[in-house]
């Protein structure tokens, strides 16, 4: 997730991608749907899985993104950038980011996950 004035963008990380593989079918909300935190937003379907994506917020989709229709591998290929899954505006930011993993936190999980294999 990464906020954006008032809004935040949501997306899947680099990990996730990666460990999906080949991402084949995104399945998005819909705009103007109210989500609680932790709320399954959708999927992604790779070649290998389907995976559940969950809102790192509670909040109300205001956009999602269209192109991945035509290009799911867009959450492959620029899952920071073009792949990015919706766009909410929060309920509550300060709460729900106060349980949320900091980022570092999520790169040493990472570390020690990938070490595992």
């Amino acid at each position: 997730m990464r906020v954006e004035g008032d809004k935040c963008r949501i997306g899947v990380t680099d990990y996730a991608q990666d460990s999906l593989h080949e991402i084949v079918y995104v399945d998005l909300p819909k705009v103007g749907a109210k989500v609680s935190q932790m709320q399954s937003i959708g999927t992604v379907e790779s070649v290998k899985a389907v995976a559940d994506v969950y809102s790192p917020i509670a909040g109300v989709v205001l956009e999602v993104n269209g192109d991945l229709s035509d290009a799911p591998e867009l959450v492959n290929n620029s899952p920071y950038d073009k792949g990015w899954l919706t766009i909410m505006r929060p309920d509550d930011l300060k709460k729900d980011i106060s349980s949320l993993m900091k980022p570092v936190a999520y790169q040493e999980f990472v570390r020690k996950i990938t070490q595992k294999k």
